[in-house]
């Protein structure tokens, strides 16, 4: 028990310093790392009427590709479950014997 807490209390500072860092927006309202060229001072934030320009031209239609690509994803996903050899549910001690194990 007490490795676990020592690697609990190891990696909480990690944790913590990666939540610490700070995002940025360009001009266009898009999230940048802060430092990179275009990237807006740290807080600043779009004007409400730019955002809601930016806002309508990302609507669904731009979306579709994405959604389209995550719905074939999850199909081909289920597809190769499909194919999956059938699980015969045996258990024990006899998982590993081969069909001739039985011959003396």
């Amino acid at each position: 028990m007490r490795p676990w807490i020592a690697a609990f209390l190891l990696f909480l500072p990690l944790c913590t310093a990666a939540q610490a860092a700070p995002t940025c927006q360009d001009r266009q309202g898009t999230t940048v790392r802060c430092g990179v060229k275009g990237a807006m001072p740290v807080g600043w934030v779009l004007p409400a009427d730019e955002a809601a320009a930016h806002d309508a031209g990302h609507s669904l239609v731009s979306q579709l590709p994405k959604a389209l690509q995550a719905v074939t994803l999850i199909a081909l996903l289920l597809a190769l479950f499909a194919v999956l050899p059938d699980f015969d549910g045996r258990t024990g001690a006899d998982w590993d014997k081969q069909e001739d194990d039985d011959v003396p």
